[in-house]
């Protein structure tokens, strides 16, 4: 698979990992351009099972992504219409596009992400954040529209329903700190200590096979919207997605002949074992 040809970004293969890398000067604005470069990676990654990790970052040492650019925002309809007539935006559909790929997503956030660029981060799976480096807003309010890139939708599944409007309607600056406090950001981290948290993290999650990082995040993102029973039953389709795809069954074979799961030391380095797993296909 060829990821080059971008414009908005690069994009690095290394092993089941793909960095991404926006590098869109001046500010890396969230404009029609980095749109149609978002569609197009996610459909090569839809298609693509060697990788297995995305991590999203910016060469810009003080802006991750921009906000959306105000030249196709001012060109939307200044009419009201009916919720039979509400369509998605591109925006919307593409963020949305992105947050569905099988691989796991994660944003490297050492600047600012403001407005779309704050909605780009939250269509991720995993976000992470440099304290000191890392400025966060919702400004759309102020403007007099709301966020439309899922801002509105997803924030209160990360934050809880007061936390969403605090930061909607407050349309102020936060920083790494309260990002996490708040739930948007998984984790602050000391500019020097991001870069090799976030590696060390995909290159981990790129030992699992890619069927079932998959299967495990859409079981995750369905259980958001549906009652416990639905949930459930959503979680057992899942499972068997991953049990025909992966090699599973044979490592649990693998565990039961060993007897590994009756070992007490076996037990107390479960996070080394399910590597060693690994090697059982």
């Amino acid at each position: 698979m060829q990821y080059d040809k971008f414009n908005t970004f690069n994009v690095k293969i290394e092993g089941a990992i793909a960095w991404v890398t926006f590098d869109y000067p001046p500010v890396n604005i969230q404009g029609l351009p980095m749109l149609a470069d978002l569609d197009i990676l996610a459909q090569k990654l839809e298609a693509d099972r060697a990788v297995k990790v995305v991590v999203f970052q910016s060469a810009n040492p003080e802006i991750f992504v921009a906000h959306a650019d105000t030249n196709f925002l001012k060109d939307m309809s200044a009419k009201a219409v009916s919720r039979d007539e509400a369509k998605l935006l591109d925006l919307q559909r593409v963020l949305e596009r992105i947050s569905k790929v099988p691989q796991a997503t994660i944003a490297k956030i050492e600047g600012f992400a403001r407005g779309g660029g704050h909605e780009f981060a939250l269509a991720c799976d995993m976000r992470f954040a440099a304290r000191g480096k890392a400025k966060f807003m919702q400004m759309e309010v102020g403007m007099g529209i709301l966020p439309c890139g899922g801002g509105a939708s997803r924030m209160a599944r990360q934050t809880g329903l007061g936390r969403a409007l605090e930061i909607i309607l407050g349309a102020r600056d936060f920083d790494a700190d309260q990002a996490e406090a708040y739930g948007t950001v998984n984790k602050a981290l000391n500019p020097d200590e991001i870069g090799p948290y976030v590696e060390a993290l995909a290159k981990r999650i790129s030992l699992w096979p890619a069927e079932s990082i998959n299967a495990c995040k859409q079981a995750v993102y369905e259980s958001i919207d549906k009652p416990i029973d639905e949930a459930l039953t959503a979680e057992a389709y899942w499972l068997y997605q991953a049990t025909s795809q992966t090699p599973a069954l044979k490592r649990f074979k693998w565990a039961d002949d060993n007897g590994a799961q009756f070992d007490m030391e076996n037990q107390r380095k479960w996070e080394e074992l399910v590597v060693g797993a690994q090697d059982v296909t």
